[in-house]
């Protein structure tokens, strides 16, 4: 069998008096999905559901008015601006946003997204250097730089200024850049600090236009067309959606992709075969930001961010096919990398307390990818390295329980370059660190994870009987959009059903279709990547799962989306 099973804990049951305040509108099972949330209130669920959270002002931000100022001054004197990206999803949105938003103002502006392969994640020295020899004055970052010292003091001493706007971890000293645009810095007022990359240019872009309405250079483009741009890059970054500021650019952003107003959005929708009326969070998670990701794993980032920009319906379809072949492609070596990581990883059976796999074939688009893999499977913290001729990046993931962007900064002196979030990061690192490298963070690990049992969790929302999973509640759920990161589906479980029915379906047989039943009541599920489970099913089983509206001959019905199995 391809799959662990998980150890389930069921949520605790919210008081009484909880139940009862939302009986009415919302039901006890919905009620208890929200408690699960942390809505301890029945006013605190009824607005997260209602979400009419009103975004705070941009200016609350650090920096913020220094930044604004200084942007529309290049912009006044005509100097040239550069907005420097990053390769994944979330760069390449916010420097769309940030370019759509400067060009309005009229301003001279040109992305630069680096290559992973050859420079790297965020701002280098030598690409600082050409941009001051082609006689750019004002470089701001999206997605990067809050821990680029010494590139902005080399690049001060080209005579450039640098904004940063970035989300990332901030470390024990900040970049003496002209301004500094994070939530995480300890002194930023703004109230929401776990914003995307994309987010933060957003909150600029905001601010741009806001001051722009007063005084020139003024520009006619609104927030709200940025916001198909904001939601993708969001949710595709997993930035937190019980967040409400999160939550609700997401939530309006979705609205403006459901328009696909973009020729590239469009394009990008049809081939991943999206009607755009469907559009929701988990379209975006599992087709649109693989598709736009793919392109900096693999090629050049600005093939993702010409489809984002282009108002030409030929040229979005022609980029939009060339990001699907370019994903089919990363998914076929994402397999074989993972394949052998594994081996690396796992040896004679034994599962270490760190999975660690370094090898010359692996590529560094994908090695985030394969880490993320292994700390699935294996409920470890994961390290995967692409080995340079000389210098190597890396890839980590981890679990809640430690933070591996704290573990990276105890190993500082032995990396070149490193960041990230808790449970993400990357880093470089010369070849002949390595091995020293690889025992400080084994020992790290070991000490901190050792009071933990590392079992992989499920929580369960509630246990409920195939009586209760009725259309009602189906739609009910879909209040809890968008749907992500730490605001998952509501997984329920159900004890001691009956195997009616069972065969394998999809692509090679990868998924398994079931019939389950208790006494005369019976419901389909789809159990995703159980294909291979076919042959040891038994005759009862108890499942945990999603509940979905399935659609099929233009009927819809309740059915389950089967996470887990455990056989009785």
């Amino acid at each position: 069998m391809s799959k662990q099973p998980k150890q389930w804990m069921l949520a605790a049951d919210p008081p009484a008096p909880y139940i009862a305040a939302l009986q009415h509108d919302l039901g006890p099972i919905m009620a208890k999905v929200l408690y699960n949330r942390g809505l301890v209130t029945a006013e605190k669920a009824r607005q997260f559901i209602r979400n009419d959270y009103e975004l705070p002002d941009p200016f609350l931000m650090k920096d913020m008015g220094k930044a604004v100022a200084r942007i529309r001054q290049a912009i006044r004197q005509r100097e040239r601006i550069v907005v420097y990206g990053d390769f994944d999803a979330d760069g390449v949105t916010s420097t769309a946003v940030m370019i759509q938003t400067l060009l309005s103002l009229g301003a001279d502006a040109t992305p630069y997204i680096p290559d992973r392969a050859d420079e790297g994640y965020g701002l280098n020295i030598p690409a600082l250097q050409m941009l001051a020899q082609q006689g750019y004055r004002l470089v701001i970052t999206v997605d990067c730089g809050i821990r680029s010292i010494e590139e902005v003091k080399a690049a001060n001493e080209l005579g450039l200024d640098i904004i940063i706007t970035d989300h990332h971890s901030v470390g024990e000293q900040l970049p003496p850049a002209y301004a500094i645009l994070n939530p995480k810095r300890v002194d930023c007022p703004y109230p929401e600090d776990m914003l995307a990359g994309v987010g933060i240019a957003f909150k600029l872009a905001c601010a741009l236009i806001a001051a722009g309405q007063k005084e020139p250079p003024t520009t006619s483009l609104l927030p709200i067309d940025l916001l198909d741009l904001v939601a993708i890059g969001t949710v595709a970054d997993l930035a937190p959606l019980d967040r409400l500021e999160n939550r609700k650019i997401v939530q309006l952003g979705l609205q403006e992709l459901m328009r696909a107003k973009r020729p590239g959005i469009y394009a990008l929708m049809d081939i991943s075969r999206i009607r755009p009326e469907k559009m929701n969070s988990t379209s975006i998670g599992y087709a649109l930001g693989p598709r736009i990701n793919a392109a900096g794993r693999l090629e050049k980032a600005i093939i993702a961010y010409q489809l984002l920009m282009t108002d030409d319906w030929r040229e979005a379809n022609q980029l939009a096919k060339e990001l699907q072949d370019i994903n089919t492609r990363r998914q076929q070596l994402t397999t074989e990398a993972h394949e052998l990581a594994r081996q690396l990883a796992v040896q004679n059976g034994h599962i270490p307390s760190m999975l660690f796999a370094a090898h010359e074939s692996f590529l560094p688009g994908i090695v985030g990818l394969v880490a993320g893999r292994l700390t699935e499977e294996f409920y470890r913290p994961s390290v995967v390295i692409e080995i340079g001729e000389q210098e190597s990046h890396g890839s980590c993931r981890s679990t809640p329980e430690f933070n591996i962007t704290h573990a990276l900064d105890r190993c500082a002196d032995l990396l070149l370059q490193h960041g990230g979030h808790a449970q993400a990061a990357g880093f470089t690192i010369m070849n002949q660190n390595i091995p020293l490298f690889k025992e400080r963070l084994k020992q790290l690990i070991t000490q901190q994870l050792s009071q933990y049992e590392l079992c992989p969790t499920l929580v369960i929302d509630a246990q409920v009987n195939l009586v209760q999973l009725t259309m009602d509640l189906a739609k009910k759920i879909q209040l809890l959009e968008p749907i992500g990161t730490d605001n998952p589906e509501p997984i329920f479980c159900t004890r001691h059903l009956r195997v009616v029915e069972a065969q394998r379906v999809g692509s090679e047989g990868k998924h398994l279709k079931m019939r389950l039943a208790d006494g005369p009541i019976s419901m389909d599920a789809i159990a995703f990547r159980f294909g291979d489970w076919l042959n040891d099913l038994t005759p009862y089983i108890d499942v945990a799962y999603n509940l979905q509206i399935n659609e099929w001959n233009r009927r819809t019905s309740p059915q389950m989306n089967i996470v887990d199995i455990h056989l009785l």
